[in-house]
């Protein structure tokens, strides 16, 4: 392939901003067909981004012949369906996260691109955004000496329950389709960037709990890791937060310093060494996904390493796994 033409099943919020128009915009791609099982949302989404062709059937984008590579962006419960029906296919995946809705299936995703050589990437795609490869940098060029653990807090008000009515958010909160919670549907970013930083697991345990009952799925989760190179992890979510008590934070400390920052908040790093403080600061991305599309691309292309194993969004799913079963 000289060019990446792709279709993507699924075509919700995500790919209004987040990923969508970056297709168009990564050199050597191109979107060219897009699936939603609504014939109606789908064509107006064709309409508006420039893509030629739409289906409501994900079979049918996939057996297109003007089509070489596919981004699966629906809920997790059919991620495991349309993987597969892609590999069969021969067609490279860009596969969101969570990966799948347990580690089970993120296995059988691994196994079977491995013997059918078909190429298939995980989005936790902020690895890719300039923010987190400078801390990536930071960690492993020792700036703040050798690490020695992370704490990372993760606080946010409970869901209103006008908003658990509306199908685009109680999905979310719906284990048969999402996996579990909110802490699935975060969890992935922040997890798969602690293994970005710092490797391979040694040990992981946790626990989860339903405590408002809003909900059917775990609206706390703890969880620690023992990383193969010593640093300890703990981590600790919950969706119960009051107003004014949301929080967003992670801190990286080592034997000279730390290193401080969200995953998900205002672009910027407090890096202290030494008693010195020093804030990096980055510009918001105009589509968050479009730097880890550009690498997908390239991936796809045979020029770089893939920037996203299934092999890594499988041991994500293993952590999860862990902390809430």
């Amino acid at each position: 392939m000289s060019k990446i033409n792709w279709g993507i099943i699924g075509c919700g919020d995500v790919t209004e901003k987040k990923s969508g128009p970056a297709f168009h915009k990564v050199r050597d791609s191109a979107l060219v067909a897009v699936m939603r099982r609504d014939a109606s949302k789908v064509a107006d989404f064709a309409r508006r981004h420039a893509v030629p062709v739409w289906y409501h059937e994900a079979e049918k984008l996939i057996a297109d012949p003007g089509v070489n590579a596919i981004y699966i962006a629906t809920p997790p419960d059919s991620h495991e369906r349309y993987t597969l029906a892609a590999i069969a296919a021969g067609k490279p995946v860009y596969l969101e996260k969570p990966m799948t809705l347990d580690a089970p299936s993120a296995s059988l995703l691994v196994s079977t691109a491995l013997e059918r050589n078909v190429k298939l990437v995980v989005a936790h795609y902020r690895r890719a955004q300039p923010m987190f490869l400078k801390i990536k940098e930071l960690v492993d060029s020792n700036r703040v000496g050798d690490i020695t653990h992370v704490r990372l807090d993760y606080s946010a008000k409970p869901i209103a329950s006008q908003d658990l009515l509306l199908p685009r958010i109680a999905w979310r909160v719906d284990p048969a389709v999402s996996g579990g919670g909110l802490f699935h549907d975060l969890a992935p970013h922040q997890l798969g960037l602690m293994l970005f930083f710092f490797g391979a697991v040694k040990n992981a345990s946790g626990h989860s709990a339903n405590r408002s009952s809003l909900y059917a799925a775990d609206d706390t989760v703890e969880g620690g890791i023992e990383f193969l190179n010593s640093v300890k992890f703990e981590g600790y979510w919950n969706f119960n937060a009051q107003p004014g008590d949301e929080k967003d934070l992670c801190v990286i400390t080592g034997t000279k310093g730390n290193i401080i920052f969200p995953v998900f908040g205002k672009q910027e790093i407090l890096l202290t060494r030494d008693g010195i403080e020093t804030n990096i600061t980055f510009q918001p991305l105009s589509h968050v996904q479009q730097p880890m599309i550009e690498r997908v691309v390239q991936y796809f292309l045979g020029r770089i390493p893939n920037p996203c194993p299934p092999e890594e969004g499988y041991e994500v799913m293993k952590l999860m796994d862990t902390f809430t079963h």
